[in-house]
């Protein structure tokens, strides 16, 4: 029999800065009624969970505290951000070892609660702690995914509405394969409000897009980079980035995301997590779509899940 789920319920485990932003975003959302944080330190997630208690007048009735495991069973969205922080020169791939051992210690307990809501991993690597999520947890695989290049995604638009003028709601455009040094900015496919970029770009007087297109992919790729050589971390970007895709699931909105989830055929891809656009809602991952891209970008998506393979086949997860 199947544990019973409360479609408003939300946990998070992990209450550093990105946890904490998370926590402070959702708040703020109203989507979730109740919201259960964890952490390997529990004063530190009842610290945030009062702090954040204390904005609920202003803007709605919920339940938010400091929990366990055992806290986390029956919640709708379980979002996982802990381990190790990227620091300054360091890839999101050089974090690998450190923090597939910090799932290993955490994913059996969230098994052990037979659980049976949607598992959002947040943590980096993420491809990489997506995939481990799944075989150590052995959970449903539409139920697992990861922030993937959501977060990716919005800084290529933003980018790209600062270049053309435009609002970045009108930018149509994904970051898809590894959320690293790997990703893929898909310039086939981008338009903006249906018309092709670089048709948009000279009507707004710009005429050299290769160029510009290496530029604007460039920035976005190192932007994490830049952001945490001036501040130490990322975290409120991901934070709205990850209320979007809670968003999609509790609303069952099946809106279209580039959440980093197991591939199995597309584009040739087998057994591997990464990011593509997929279709979220209520079930997770409901289906993926293949968007057109030309020869190139699929020479660099193989090689950016080669890049993940090489790094999948090292692991023990044992």
């Amino acid at each position: 029999m199947e544990k019973q789920i409360n479609a408003r319920k939300g946990a998070v485990i992990g209450c550093g800065f990105v946890g904490s932003a998370i926590a402070f975003t959702l708040m703020q959302s109203r989507l979730f009624t109740e919201l259960v944080l964890l952490d390997v330190n529990f004063d530190k997630a009842d610290g945030e969970a009062k702090d954040i208690a204390h904005g609920i007048p202003f803007a709605g009735q919920m339940k938010i505290y400091a929990g366990t495991y055992d806290d986390i069973a029956d919640a709708a969205v379980l979002i996982v951000t802990a381990g190790a922080n990227q620091k300054p020169e360091e890839t999101r791939l050089d974090l690998v070892n450190k923090n597939v051992a910090v799932y290993q210690s955490i994913i059996p307990e969230i098994a052990k609660r037979e659980f049976q809501g949607i598992l959002l991993v947040v943590s980096n690597p993420v491809d990489i702690l997506t995939y481990a999520a799944v075989k150590i947890g052995g959970f449903p695989e539409q139920r697992v995914l990861g922030s993937g290049t959501v977060l990716d995604t919005a800084r290529l638009k933003y980018a790209l509405s600062e270049h053309l003028r435009v609002d970045s709601r009108s930018v149509h455009a994904f970051i898809i394969g590894e959320h690293g040094d790997s990703e893929i900015a898909a310039w086939s496919s981008a338009n903006v409000s249906g018309i092709p970029v670089d048709d948009f770009c000279e009507m707004r007087g710009h005429f050299n897009h290769e160029e510009t297109m290496d530029r604007i992919a460039e920035k976005v790729k190192d932007s994490a980079y830049e952001i945490i050589s001036k501040k130490q971390a990322t975290y409120y970007g991901i934070a709205m980035a990850v209320k979007r895709i809670c968003e999609c699931i509790v609303r069952d909105e099946k809106s279209i995301l580039p959440v980093s989830s197991m591939q199995h055929g597309i584009y040739g891809m087998e057994g591997i997590a990464l990011s593509m656009p997929a279709v979220v809602g209520l079930k997770g991952v409901e289906s993926h779509v293949p968007i057109a891209l030309d020869e190139e970008e699929m020479e660099m998506l193989k090689r950016s899940a080669d890049t993940l393979k090489e790094v999948i086949g090292s692991l023990d997860l044992s």
